[in-house]
């Protein structure tokens, strides 16, 4: 079952006219003959709006009790049980009430759209996830229900309904919108001239950057080669924070501006595991950035502005956003910070903001889990404690008259013993304990200045406190190396679990996966290799990564690592050898790199074997063809033939040249048939090669009506109908199946009606008929090859005269369609291009429509 298609009305503030403009196309669509409900529509007691509602059917909504009220919500299931052909549905982002079938209305027109329903519905462009931030800082009122930008840019069509702020006041005041008592609050709240004017701004840019997806998406149709400027991409920096959905929306808006622009955020984790990152945290802007059109990304870096960089200058980002520092004033001592360094380092060829946002200088915290590699900082810190420490610590006590006693001294330098193995590990801090037993030997125990002890109980003393420092320097390294492992599992598990969610979301190719692959462990070439046996050379079977700087990577042994998938295959990496810890995750990288290639080749296959069986389909079509639909006129040929040259029958004139008009109409007839065959043979294999050249209309469309009876088609043409780019002959074919076609099905005394009309930079060329008509689900299928909708009899053709007009409309740059005609019958719409630098004829239309 086909999908639905969405068609939605945006508007930048409550009141322009969002669901009246959606009413007045329900009533034009159910003039034409289309099934159209109301599945849900609030007037919000709008006199204009309600009174569109008359004529239209309305599906009962459903009634749901919450908190001791009675609320009304969309019955889905009601909707899909009539299964109308359009339904209405208002206010996309609406929340559903609790105990509803989904928690929003955009998740129910998703189910209506999946029953192969189209669906026409209404927002605010405030109500766009991606603008919740910024409507919030014009207007002073945060929207709650939001819609993700994916669902709307989705549509296949969006309209904006456009109105000056000035006209929305005068809407209101006169009270169009809101009830008389709440009108003054709106106009000096909510629906002030700046308010309205920002809003309106939001809508025309966001509007406008889905034209221009809607541009590109026809060029690469029709194969239009042309510069166009590099895309923006914009990197945005995470670090698990509570900041990172602000930076997410801030990146979006910013990629809004601009055609084309892409959104990637990345999450940079040290090598020995995550540091104050929260999983959940990570997992929501994560959500958060994919709901947005953008990518989320896991890198993992030991120096995180490098890693920053690196990746930003891997994808060719061209603008990294950051969010200011978390840290505290007096944390600045250590470093002037990531955002600093990235700033200082990107060069000119990257663009870097800074962001402000509500954590700023609130501090980061305590790490949840940290690794034990230390820093350079930390493991000087951690040997000026445990050896210039107890130094300092001699002289101060020395200059002490009558010091604390010699147990109190043990204890002081016990103290930076445990210090230097906090900070700097187990080799500062065993140092510590020898520094510190010699020092309290020399200085403390009797006699002083020598390292001779007198007392036995000093001796026990030094040994106890010696073996306490080793101890507490060895519990303290074992529960770094037991912290280092934990969290080296726990990157290790969400590597992996990105790596399986990455498969559950599709993606599933295998130069992503392997880009993963390069971006994980900061390789530069990553490719994997295979050969069909041991003496076979390697070829490559899919690669992330240049290899401008080097050779192609052909074999594993060139590689700085390889890791073995089954016996013929392997994962081969170049830019740094990895630590043996690093290849469990690789493992897994590299069988899932092999699980997708035979995937790919097995989705290969099935393409290879759909072709295989859509060209038998064609082939068995064709000889039925040739054994009936050829052989009936080739019959009728063969037997006038042979009474004309028969001896036996003396024929009058009158019956010679009705024979002789036989032989020419199934002449005609197989000529025709032949025709199509051949011009559906030229369209399957992309033999068509169109001359364009500019003509007009009315000197191609006559020559096409040489084959249909004369007075069956009335034809509307007007003079000043702009020149078309089209070819002549392809043109013509097109035009004579069509209106053959409608002459066909057309009852006895009714013409069929070829007019033609120009829109803006097209020219429409409608074939109506008064047939049967066809009905909505079958509009597509009339036009594949060896199609007969109904009854058609089996002399009426082989049903390839749409299939050939539609080909050659595509291939000319146009298209063809098909509608219900007014009042019964199929009207077939060519679309063609006008000649370019020809000024395009506008339609007149009336100031105000009615319906």
């Amino acid at each position: 079952m086909a999908r639905g298609k969405l068609r939605i009305y945006v508007g930048a503030a409550p009141g322009v006219g969002k669901t009246y403009s959606m009413l007045s196309e329900a009533h034009r669509r159910v003039e034409r003959g289309t099934d159209a409900v109301v599945a849900f529509v609030e007037h919000h007691g709008r006199p204009r709006t309600e009174v569109m509602l008359h004529g239209l059917e309305q599906i009962q909504r459903r009634e749901l009790e919450y908190r001791g009220t009675v609320f009304t919500e969309m019955d889905v299931d009601a909707v899909l049980e009539r299964k109308p052909a359009v339904a209405l549905v208002d206010e996309l982002a609406h929340t559903n009430v609790p105990g509803s079938r989904n928690g929003k209305r955009w998740q129910d027109i998703e189910e209506l759209l999946e029953a192969g329903i189209d669906v026409i519905s209404t927002v605010n462009i405030q109500h766009l996830e991606s603008l919740g931030d910024v409507v919030d800082s014009i207007t002073g009122v945060r929207q709650r229900e939001t819609v993700p930008d994916e669902i709307v840019r989705r549509a296949d069509q969006i309209e904006l309904v456009d109105m000056s702020p000035q006209a929305i006041r005068r809407r209101m005041a006169h009270g169009n919108i809101y009830q008389p008592d709440k009108v003054d609050a709106a106009l000096s709240n909510y629906f002030r001239p700046g308010n309205l004017t920002a809003l309106r701004e939001l809508a025309l840019l966001w509007v406008a950057d889905r034209v221009d997806e809607y541009l590109q998406e026809y060029r690469a149709e029709h194969s239009i080669r042309s510069t166009w400027q590099a895309r923006e991409r914009i990197v945005v920096g995470l670090t698990g924070g509570p900041e990172g959905r602000t930076l997410i929306r801030r990146a979006a808006r910013m990629a809004a501006k601009g055609s084309g622009s892409e959104v990637l955020a990345v999450y940079i984790a040290r090598s020995d595991g995550l540091t104050s990152a929260s999983p959940k945290e990570l997992a929501v802007q994560r959500t958060l950035v994919e709901d947005l059109g953008g990518t989320f990304h896991h890198v993992i870096g030991d120096d995180i502005p490098s890693a920053l960089l690196e990746f930003a200058r891997g994808v060719n980002a061209t603008q990294i956003v950051l969010g200011s520092s978390r840290r505290k004033a007096w944390q600045y001592i250590f470093g002037p910070g990531v955002g600093a360094t990235v700033a200082r380092d990107s060069g000119p060829d990257l663009d870097v903001h800074i962001v402000t946002h509500e954590e700023v200088a609130k501090g980061r915290g305590l790490p949840v889990a940290r690794g034990a590699r230390l820093g350079r900082a930390r493991i000087i810190a951690g040997w000026l404690v445990g050896v210039v420490g107890p130094a300092l610590l001699s002289l101060l006590l020395t200059g002490i008259a009558n010091g604390p006693g010699l147990a109190n001294d043990v204890l002081l330098f016990l103290f930076l013993t445990v210090a230097a193995a906090l900070l700097g590990g187990q080799l500062p801090a065993l140092a510590s304990a020898a520094v510190g037993s010699l020092l309290l030997n020399f200085y403390f125990t009797p006699p002083t200045h020598t390292l001779t002890v007198s007392d036995p109980k000093n001796i026990v003393a030094i040994v106890i406190f010696f073996a306490v420092a080793v101890a507490v320097a060895s519990v303290v390294d074992l529960a770094a190396r037991r912290t280092q492992q934990a969290a080296r599992l726990r990157a290790e598990s969400e590597i992996l679990s990105f790596l399986a969610g990455s498969v559950l979301r599709g993606e599933t190719t295998l130069n992503a996966l392997l880009d993963r692959v390069r971006e994980t462990f900061g390789m530069d070439t990553v490719a994997l290799l295979e050969r069909t046996s041991d003496v076979d050379p390697w070829t490559c079977a899919g690669r992330a990564g240049g290899t401008e700087s080097g050779k192609p990577l052909l074999r594993p042994e060139d590689a700085d690592v390889d890791m073995p998938v089954g016996d013929h295959m392997a994962l081969a990496l170049t830019g740094r050898v990895l630590p043996a810890e690093d290849r469990r995750v690789l493992a897994a990288f590299a069988a899932q790199a092999a699980v997708v290639l035979d995937r790919q080749r097995l989705v290969g296959e099935a393409e290879r074997a759909r072709e295989l069986a859509e060209g038998n389909r064609i082939r068995t079509a064709l000889l039925a063809a040739v054994s009936h639909d050829l052989r009936t006129p080739l019959a009728s040929i063969k037997a006038s033939v042979t009474s004309l040259r028969s001896d036996d029958v003396a024929w009058s004139e009158e019956d010679e040249a009705e024979l002789l008009a036989g032989i020419e109409a199934g002449a005609d007839r197989l000529d025709h048939l032949v025709g199509n065959l051949l011009d559906m043979s030229r369209l399957q294999t992309g033999t068509v090669t169109p001359l364009i050249r500019e003509i007009d209309l009315d000197e191609v469309v006559p020559m096409a009506l040489g084959g249909v009876p004369e007075g069956s088609v009335t034809l509307d043409i007007p003079e000043e109908l702009p020149i078309v780019a089209v070819d002549p002959g392809l043109l013509e074919r097109s035009v004579a199946n069509l209106v053959e076609n409608a002459v066909k099905y057309s009852p006895d005394g009714e013409s069929v009606l070829v007019a033609a009309s120009a829109l803006g930079d097209r020219v429409e060329l409608r074939i109506a008929d008064r047939g049967p008509g066809v009905p909505d689900s079958a509009k597509d299928r009339i036009f594949e090859p060896f199609q007969r909708y109904g009854d058609a009899p089996r002399g009426a053709g082989v049903g390839l005269g749409l299939a050939v007009a539609r080909g050659f409309a595509e291939a000319m740059g146009g298209t063809l369609a098909a509608e219900d005609t007014p009042g019964g019958g199929m009207t077939m719409v060519l679309t063609l291009r006008a000649a370019p630098g020809r000024p395009p004829v506008r339609p007149d239309l009336p100031a105000q429509a009615t319906t």
